[in-house]
């Protein structure tokens, strides 16, 4: 674990869906000793528990904003906790609430080229191209829209992060290690400015 004195990390990883972040994100949390929790997981467990794909839910929760509301309240008592590795859509969005001195954040976007990120969602998930392609598209319109209604947010504003993250040519333990290198660089620099 990165010794942090008595400050508390929020790491925010966020990004297109197949872009690589869960896969970073749980790592980054192993390595660094911290909780690993995703909102993606808690929204999939939601879709299971009620009998629908991953698209008849999202096209469901754009009619029932409560559902949205009821991840996004957890996310942010997740993150007043603090010492997280946070895979979320928003987590770096509700994270510019926290007012505590003692809390460093970072928050980074992992991004890959559209074409990249259906060719993972076909193996991951054995779709065809048609069908990822389609999964994601429909995903990703109706978060940006639903995310811009609730809450007023550009979903993937660069401005929002401390860095970005392309993933389109590198592999998952590339991506890792870069996530980590970065990460380690500013804690140190953040604990400077505390």
């Amino acid at each position: 674990m990165i010794s942090t004195n008595k400050s508390k990390i929020l790491i925010l990883i966020s990004g297109p869906h197949g872009s690589g972040k869960t896969t970073v994100a749980r790592r980054i949390a192993e390595k660094l000793g911290l909780r690993y929790l995703s909102s993606g997981e808690i929204f999939r467990k939601k879709a299971k528990e009620m009998g629908m794909s991953l698209v008849e839910f999202t096209k469901y929760v754009e009619k029932n904003p409560e559902i949205d509301y009821e991840i996004d309240n957890i996310t942010k008592e997740e993150i007043r906790r603090g010492n997280v590795v946070f895979d979320s859509q928003l987590a770096y969005y509700f994270a510019k609430e926290v007012d505590d001195p003692s809390i460093i954040k970072i928050s980074i976007m992992i991004y890959a080229s559209f074409e990249e990120r259906v060719r993972r969602l076909m193996k991951r998930e054995k779709l065809s191209y048609e069908e990822a392609s389609r999964d994601i598209t429909i995903r990703e319109k109706s978060e940006q829209a639903r995310f811009k209604r609730l809450y007023g947010v550009e979903l993937w504003n660069l401005d929002d992060f401390d860095v970005v993250i392309n993933t389109s040519e590198i592999d998952a333990d590339t991506a890792f290690e870069l996530c980590l290198s970065v990460i380690e660089k500013l804690i140190e620099a953040k604990k400077k400015k505390q």
